[in-house]
């Protein structure tokens, strides 16, 4: 690698969810390995980043402000700001994305001469699955929004939302993704409980809710509409969705969503 070698995108932090960005990349063959440069502190995490991405991997963080020309910042809530501020002075007149939940652009744009702007994906980016949210900040250019959307397009779904929407796509998107997996969980658990094996219940749960996934995603119909074409009057379906509806099952979630932004919005005060 030579001194003077500049990438296309460089990852401050290359932990969970940004590494699942760049694997993400990777496997949509965005661009060329060798145009995405990324910093990482701990080196297990970086080595296997390397070896099965093929990027540029470092452990300074101000080699990857000085040589990328888009920055995206996958370091912890709280050290978003600090970072930021370390590395001012190669950042200067970049488009700088922050990953992180609850860190205002605001808070970032007390820093001059950086262009800042939001994404809040999550981890099935690794897959090209994602589901993100991108928020502009003002200084962000027309080119800047442009290449946050073909990045995270790239990867799956995006959709552009005014900041103070943006807590709301952590919940949703980004938390998302563990609370299905807790509905998949217990539908496996309520099959093993009347007698199917572990991963035979686990495989039919993962199915049903990936095909159910799927079909709303290609026939644009609603919930409701779908859930008629599965629920006959009396039948096995209508007794589980009568149980779901006594025990709060939707209210829960819609709950778990609002917890989540709440939460979001404390670290934004937290991190100012």
């Amino acid at each position: 690698m030579s001194a003077s070698q500049t990438y296309q995108l460089g990852f401050i932090g290359a932990g969970k969810l940004a590494g699942s960005v760049i694997r993400g990349l990777m496997r949509a063959k965005f661009c060329s390995p060798h145009q995405i440069i990324a910093s990482e502190p701990n080196e297990q995490t970086r080595a296997a980043l390397g070896n099965e991405t093929g990027v540029s991997v470092t452990a300074e963080n101000a080699e990857v402000a000085e040589k990328a020309e888009a920055i995206f910042v996958g370091v912890k809530p709280p050290l978003v700001i600090s970072v930021l501020h370390d590395l001012e002075d190669k950042l200067q007149n970049k488009c700088v994305i922050s990953l992180a939940g609850g860190v205002r652009i605001s808070s970032m744009e007390k820093i001059p001469n950086i262009r800042f702007m939001r994404a809040l994906t999550n981890t099935p980016s690794a897959i090209c699955r994602a589901a993100t949210g991108i928020s502009r900040g003002s200084r962000s250019t027309e080119d800047d929004v442009s290449l946050a959307k073909k990045v995270f397009g790239a990867i799956g779904v995006v959709v552009e939302v005014s900041e103070s929407q943006i807590d709301i796509v952590t919940a949703l998107s980004g938390s998302g993704p563990a609370f299905i997996y807790s509905v998949i969980e217990a539908l496996a658990a309520g099959g093993t409980k009347l007698g199917l094996a572990n991963d035979v219940a686990m495989e039919l749960a993962i199915q049903t809710a990936r095909g159910a996934a799927e079909i709303m995603r290609e026939t644009k119909m609603s919930p409701e509409e779908l859930r008629r074409m599965v629920v006959t009057p009396g039948g096995t379906t209508a007794a589980g969705l009568a149980v779901m509806e006594k025990l709060g099952t939707s209210k829960s979630l819609i709950a778990a969503v609002e917890a989540a932004t709440k939460r979001g919005q404390e670290m934004a005060k937290e991190n100012s």
